[in-house]
């Protein structure tokens, strides 16, 4: 257990309250269970470190409640979980470890044809002092493959793929095929042509995205390049 603080701003001012980190976190990101499962003390604070308590005037003007569990849910909703240093490393070294698997199943060396091994990538990554965030790798592997072939001869392997999206559906598949489009054509009845490059190792889970925002109704054919 890990207790850490967390914490909003409203009406002008700080309202602090102690948490479990790992429980706060997920009930964050899920919603599932209620404050008890986090909540350590049920004292709001403007200070936690000095000890400062929040008054019930200022509770009732910022969350129009003063119950203390009410309270504790919209801050952990809608406001900041200071995270501790070990936790960041620790989701920063996951995140470095999904790069690596995603490089090693996804890249050849263009001089052979040949997949790279995980520590030559590490290695690259390190020298290249590469910023991995934290997003899904998909939404960065382009600069992060900017930044490594300066030191590393990489490339990923694409699939390039013809997508025919019927016309009904055109406004929703954006989301899904802007950061891979190649090209786009309107098609007299309203249908929406575009051409797509996927890394391989994406392809299947592109495939279902678009499946679900289109009903399963698009049209895809693989393409040579």
């Amino acid at each position: 257990m890990t207790q850490t603080t967390a914490r909003i701003k409203k009406i002008g001012k700080h309202f602090e309250i102690m948490v479990d980190m790992d429980a706060a976190l997920k009930f964050k990101k899920t919603g599932e269970g209620n404050a008890s499962n986090f909540l350590e003390t049920d004292i709001i604070f403007e200070d936690m470190k000095k000890g400062e308590r929040a008054s019930e005037k200022e509770l009732r003007e910022a969350f129009k409640t003063t119950d203390p569990y009410e309270i504790a849910v919209k801050i952990v909703k809608d406001g900041e979980i200071l995270l501790t240093q070990e936790h960041r490393d620790a989701e920063q070294d996951k995140k470095y470890k999904q790069v690596i698997d995603f490089l090693v199943r996804n890249s050849v060396d263009p001089r052979t044809g040949n997949p790279h091994t995980p520590d030559r990538i590490k290695n690259a990554l390190e020298q290249a002092h590469v910023n991995i965030r934290n997003v899904p790798v998909e939404n960065q592997i382009q600069e992060i493959l900017e930044s490594l072939t300066k030191i590393l001869p990489i490339k990923l392997e694409m699939k390039k793929v013809k997508i025919t999206i019927p016309a009904v559906h055109t406004g929703k598949p954006y989301g899904v095929i802007s950061q891979y489009k190649e090209k786009e054509d309107w098609l007299s009845n309203g249908d929406l042509e575009v051409i797509v490059k996927v890394p391989a190792g994406l392809l299947m889970d592109f495939y279902d995205k678009l499946n679900g925002v289109t009903h399963g109704s698009a049209l895809t054919e693989e393409m040579r390049e």
